[in-house]
């Protein structure tokens, strides 16, 4: 079992963030001893997760309904996988956002680089390696 304090540091969250979290209800089965939370394994995975589904975009009142559904046991399946499968497209198309912008850069910073080297803009374009041409192309996709 572990303290608020010690999770708070194996995690990297506040303090004020995992009370914040069991008051919503995301440790349904959080124990208390002498009023002072002690979090097992249960809750350290719940953690995870809650974490991971912060970082890919989820509010909390739908990570709530997760664990809400987690509580009602195996009949919620098919809307716990829909929940997943919802983020990893959410998390997907943003990744695809994120990889056509660091080519862009990639570009840019090429682009850059060329025009001090050679102390002016003029023909750059036509020096396009394969790699930075193939960056600059799927830049300007649409």
């Amino acid at each position: 079992m572990y303290t608020i304090g010690q999770v708070s540091e194996l995690f990297g969250v506040p303090i004020s963030t995992l009370r914040y979290y069991d008051r919503e209800g995301l440790f349904p089965g959080l124990e208390r001893t002498s009023g002072i939370r002690r979090f097992g394994e249960r809750e350290l995975e719940a953690l995870r997760v809650i974490e991971c589904l912060k970082r890919s975009g989820m509010e909390i009142k739908d990570i709530k309904q997760f664990m809400l559904w987690c509580a009602q046991g195996k009949e919620t399946y098919p809307e716990r996988l829909e929940l997943f499968r919802r983020q990893k497209a959410a998390v997907e198309a943003e990744l695809h956002q994120l990889e056509r912008t660091l080519d862009m850069l990639r570009f840019k910073c090429w682009y850059y680089e060329q025009a001090l080297a050679q102390g002016g803009e003029e023909g750059i374009i036509d020096l396009l390696p394969e790699e930075i041409k193939g960056a600059y192309d799927r830049a300007h996709r649409d």
